[in-house]
């Protein structure tokens, strides 16, 4: 056997409810160490949803994360191929990783605080909903979707239509930071906490808590973006 067929003859079933974020730290551990190494390329959907005992949208999930920090790369017809053994500051479209870090909390802090004082009763409503959806959703991109509508709509709480105008333009970026960085170690379970706080802030009409919640979750963000990038902290 060469040495992707013996990885692969490895079966490594993932048991846990956060199956995509499992296969994602397995697959990118094995580059980061030499595993799977440069210029291999990947076995099929089908033959790793069988190596990891789940199913194909989870692997294409995890697939989409390496290609965002630069380890892998989609050819068409082709598949997915190994093009780097160290991660890439992720890109997000229009935006990098350190556009969003640096940007997110001069506009997410203070309109997490504004919306504590401005939000209406239904807006404090469809936040704590969002975060019973949030905890207790096990479909990633499901999840994604309702962390992206909790960002939008404290934009949209704030009052302020500057804060909202660049949520809404800045929406898909942060939707790709956001499926990248929750796949990582239990990152979503982390997440949840972190916007039930900040829901609960805005639900009692406390700026200077929404306002540190909100710094509280964005810095985890941040932390974690730099973990995945570094590849003394990844392996």
């Amino acid at each position: 056997m060469n040495d992707i067929a013996t990885w692969l003859a490895d079966k490594s079933p993932v048991t846990r409810q956060n199956a995509a974020e499992a296969v994602f730290e397995d697959l990118r551990s094995a580059i980061l160490s030499g595993r799977i190494p440069v210029s291999t390329r990947l076995p099929s959907e089908a033959k790793l949803a069988e190596r990891y005992g789940v199913s194909r949208p989870m692997i294409r999930e995890a697939l989409r994360s390496l290609q965002t920090l630069g380890l892998t790369r989609s050819r068409t017809g082709s598949g997915s191929f190994v093009i780097s053994a160290s991660p890439a500051e992720p890109d997000y479209g229009a935006y990098s990783a350190r556009d969003l870090i640096e940007a997110r909390p001069f506009v997410e802090v203070p309109a997490a605080g504004w919306a504590a004082l401005r939000r209406s009763d239904e807006q404090r409503a469809g936040l704590l909903d969002l975060c019973d959806q949030m905890e207790g959703c096990s479909d990633p991109l499901a999840w994604v979707r309702h962390d992206s509508a909790f960002h939008a709509l404290i934009a949209e709480a704030s009052g302020n239509a500057l804060f909202a105008r660049i949520a809404a333009e800045a929406r898909d970026a942060l939707a790709r930071q956001s499926e990248l960085v929750n796949l990582s170690g239990n990152r979503r379970i982390a997440s949840n906490h972190e916007h039930r706080r900040i829901a609960e802030a805005i639900a009692s009409a406390d700026e200077n808590a929404a306002r540190d919640a909100m710094q509280a979750h964005l810095d985890a963000v941040a932390r974690t973006v730099t973990r995945l990038t570094d590849p003394a902290q990844a392996i």
